[in-house]
Order: structure tokens, then sequence, then C-alpha cells
């Protein structure tokens, strides 16, 4: 069947990235499945340090997006060394790739960490001592909770009230500085909430940026240093590039930390038309019901791609008619634009996916399949999806052992002695 006029929404998004792998493959390939083109990760690396104007020191990318060993290795390879997570398991699976690859990396792990998390990241940090490890503070009282050798970013709420100090209440800012003392790494600034158009989303992210170097050389001012200011996600990062204060900056380092741009998605290119970056990663999928006339059921629910990121969760690659309508767990219907309700993929399909937000479609696969050349090359374990409390189990359990009726690992039971 045709898939339709290629000249509405979807297509001139997306046209011709659909990998060209054999029938034969396709037949043996189970779906849902992640599929990540590592030429277009290429091609997307160097797009970014192409926007860096090869200035690669200037990227703490966030490991959210990419979650993947396998992927950090091109990182590497395109020469970055700074990096910015969230979780336990993204520190440690990096953290262990570095160690591998005899590599020493600056990595701070941006989220406000409160519990056991605490005590796990400070082991991370001891046991990677050849690495620069640090966290993200808000209060005098955070900053008591971090042992040594853990670095300290000061972390500001640029307006979005999800974490941190606010960026004008430098007394505050200025209490919290002085009790990291020579622990202070910085300053961390993630503005990812501006909306409105491009010239919008770039006044508002500017005028925030100008309060955050007020504060800069207020703390200067009071004789603390602040060595690097850390900004902008993949929303933003292209207005913080373009902003003519950091690039003044003297002693002060600044770095953006956009992710998802080495996979990209449908999300971010309607953020950021235009600049050049190509989805690597991609959801096959298979058609599996037609339950009405104009419609198509196949088998990506929110298992297989996230939802939480709004509709439409994907855009059909070569089907641009084709609408992903709400999905359940299992399934996502796909619905016919009614000038062409005919235009349908026959059951037993398969069918290409760009995620609208791939970060979260990442964590929901145990691997992913990677193609090079047009060609399937290997799988890749997503190491650092999900969240993990195996590392901190026997703390969970105590010196001795679970409460009655407790499970130790493997399944056996244990009761206190």
């Amino acid at each position: 069947m045709s898939p339709g006029d290629r000249s509405v929404l979807g297509a001139a998004l997306f046209d011709d990235v659909a990998p060209q792998l054999d029938a034969s493959v396709l037949d043996q390939l189970p779906t849902p499945a992640l599929v990540i083109d590592l030429d277009v990760v290429r091609h997307n690396l160097a797009r970014m340090v192409e926007l860096l104007e090869g200035d690669v020191d200037r990227w703490r990318p966030h490991l959210k997006t990419t979650k993947a060993p396998r992927l950090w290795s091109e990182l590497f390879a395109a020469g970055v060394r700074n990096f910015k997570c969230a979780t336990v398991d993204e520190a440690r699976a990096l953290l262990r790739h570095a160690r591998a690859r005899g590599e020493s990396i600056d990595l701070l792990v941006a989220y406000p960490h409160h519990g056991p998390a605490v005590g796990r990241i400070a082991d991370l940090a001891r046991e990677h001592g050849d690495c620069t490890v640090s966290v993200l503070v808000e209060s005098v009282d955070d900053v008591a909770r971090w042992p040594e050798p853990i670095g300290l970013f000061v972390d500001l709420n640029p307006g979005q009230d999800r974490t941190g100090l606010a960026a004008g209440l430098a007394s505050r800012v200025l209490e919290v500085a002085r009790a990291a003392g020579a622990r202070l790494r910085g300053l961390h600034y993630y503005d990812g909430h501006h909306a409105g158009n491009e010239m919008e989303r770039q006044s508002a992210a500017h005028a925030g940026y100008g309060e955050l170097l007020a504060l800069t050389f207020e703390l200067r001012s009071r004789g603390i240093h602040v060595a690097e200011l850390v900004t902008s996600g993949t929303p933003s990062f292209t207005a913080a590039l373009g902003f003519d204060g950091f690039a003044a900056l003297e002693s002060t380092r600044h770095r953006v930390s956009p992710g998802t741009v080495v996979l990209h998605d449908a999300r971010s290119e309607e953020q950021n038309p235009a600049l050049g970056f190509r989805p690597a990663a991609l959801v096959a999928t298979r058609v599996v019901s037609c339950p009405r006339p104009g419609r198509v059921t196949c088998d990506a629910g929110s298992k297989g791609v996230s939802a939480e990121a709004g509709s439409p969760v994907a855009v059909v690659i070569g089907w641009p008619r084709l609408v992903p309508a709400t999905p359940s767990e299992e399934h996502l219907p796909l619905d016919a634009s009614s000038a062409a309700p005919a235009e349908l993929p026959p059951r037993g399909g398969v069918l290409w996916l760009v995620p609208r937000h791939v970060c979260t479609t990442v964590n929901l696969y145990d691997e992913a399949v990677l193609i090079e050349g047009g060609r399937v090359v290997g799988l890749a374990a997503i190491a650092a999806r999900g969240h993990s409390i195996a590392g901190a189990f026997d703390r969970l359990l105590g010196a001795e052992g679970s409460p009655d009726g407790g499970v130790a690992p493997g399944g056996e039971r244990r009761k206190r002695q």
C-alpha cells in the first residue's frame, strides 16, 4: 500500500529516516524493539560539536537519554569527559564504564538526593577516586550531609519551581556557598521550562542568564569563586550558546547540558527545528489488528513508547496521515486521515516510530538493537535504566538479617537471630 502524501505533518520532520534493513531481518525482529543507528548517533555528536564551535569541553551531557555504555563510548570518542546524571544507577554505570576504558571523568549527579542514596553515591565517589564526582546542594544541611571528596554545586531555581534556591536570594546562596568552602564547584541552573516560540524562549532564557551572572559576580565580590556554571538542557541550550555574557566569562567555565541531542526525538524537533539533528533511536512496531475502518493497532503501547510527554506519543515514519491515538499498555491505535481512510498499513507490517520523548522511551527497554551501515551489528544493554536497590540491599537488611518474613537475595527467607 502507498505510504501516502509525504508533504503533510510527520513526513516534513522525519522523511526517509527509517533503517533500510533487509526484509529477512525485519521478519526476525521481535517487536516492539528499540533500534539505535550508530551512524546517526555519530552524526548528531558531530553536529553538537559543530554548534559548540569545536569546544567540546563546554558540553556536560545528561545521561538520562542514552543510559547505555555502548553509546557513552561514542561520547568518549567525540572527546566528551564532563557528564551529568540523575540516578545512582546512571552514576554507577558510567563510572564503571569509565574505569573499564581507563578514562578519568567529571560527573555531576544533578539531583537533590536524600536518604540511602547519599551513602551509595559517596561509596561510588570513594571507589572511583580517579574521577571527580559532584552533587547538588541547596542548604547548609545539605552541605553537611555530603562527605568528602564529593564536590558541591549550589542548585538554583530558574523559575521552574522544581528544585533549588531562587537566583535572587543571594544571601542564602552565599550562605550555602560559604558552607561548601573549598568543595564548591559551581552553580547549577536548569532552565528547561521556557514556553512560547523560539524568540520568546530565548528572551526569557537570556533574562534568567543575566540574573545568574549578577549572582556570580556578587559571590565573587564576597570572595567566593564560582568555577563553573551549568545551564540549559535540550530546550534552551542554543539560547545559552548565543548569550554573550557567558562567552565573556574569564575565570568561570560555562557548560550546557543537553542529552537528548544524542538520540533526538519528535518533541526536540518541535522545540528547536532545523538544527540538523536526526532521530537515532526508533521503535520498531508491528501492526497487530485492524479493529475498524480507518484504524490499525500496533504493539508499541505505553510499555514500548513513553506516553508522559503528551500526544501524539510518536511520529510514524512514511505514514504521515497516521496519527497515534492514546496508547494502552500493550496497544497503540493509529488513526488514518479522514481524507484517506483506507490508507493503512497491513496487519503484520513493521512500522518505525520516532518517539515524542526518547529519554523515557529508552528507559523502557533492557537492550537496544544496534545498526551500522544499514546492518544489525549487535545489542546494547541499557545498563542505567530504571531504579535498582540491589547495591543497597545489605544495608536494607541490616547486620542482623531481615525482619521476620523478609526475603533475602535469591528468595531465601531470613529471620532475625
